[in-house]
């Protein structure tokens, strides 16, 4: 699954059964990983979305900005294609190097402190294939991210540093739900790019 970069001594896949997730750690010099971090927190413009669930509208407890060739839905949530921005782009490069995956979307994340978070769920949606890979990049505050198997409730804890990927594919999306839980911890912000390969939704 992930490209040339760790051909010759490939990652640990730290799920049991039923998928793959590789944690790759020092993605770039640390020095490039601190201004990246800078310049999507100050340069991207940041949206507080709301969600509907249960028939309710609810704020989403992040804020968020999504690019991609297509458009994209998810919990009620639109957005329309939108074109990769500068800031954005060598890390799509970066992602598709380690996932050996082109990729089409991205959805940021920026967790402003522990009250931030995102509950249980899969990236399962029909418009994201069979097996999809995703590729996820974390930059600034180190978080703690669960997976939980949906059969037998197995269950994966992953600490997410500063300058990582997270690469999950296989049957990961149909077989673990996964979530990153708010924290009593005193922590700073962390930014999230989720890099997926997303079809046209069907009319």
């Amino acid at each position: 699954m992930t490209g040339d970069l760790f051909a010759n001594e490939p990652p640990r896949n730290l799920l049991p059964f039923d998928g793959q997730v590789l944690l790759l750690r020092g993605i770039m010099p640390d020095d490039d990983a601190a201004r990246i971090f800078d310049r999507l927190l100050s340069g991207i413009v940041w949206q507080q979305e709301t969600a509907r669930m249960a028939g309710k509208e609810i704020p989403v407890p992040r804020l968020t900005a999504w690019f991609g060739e297509v458009a994209y839905r998810y919990s009620g949530v639109y957005h329309p294609a939108s074109p990769f921005p500068a800031k954005v782009a060598p890390l799509r490069d970066l992602a598709e190097n380690l996932a050996g995956v082109a990729f089409n979307t991205v959805l940021l994340n920026q967790y402003r402190d522990g009250r931030d978070s995102v509950s249980w769920h899969a990236d399962d949606e029909d418009v994201l294939g069979q097996n999809p890979v995703i590729a996820s990049l974390s930059f600034g505050e180190e978080r703690r991210f669960h997976l939980r198997h949906k059969t037998t409730g197995d269950r994966i804890s992953i600490d997410l540093p500063h300058n990582s990927a997270l690469i999950m594919g296989g049957e990961t999306q149909h077989c673990w739900l996964h979530q990153l839980p708010k924290t009593a911890k005193q922590v700073g912000p962390r930014i999230n790019l989720t890099f997926r390969k997303t079809s046209p939704e069907s009319r």
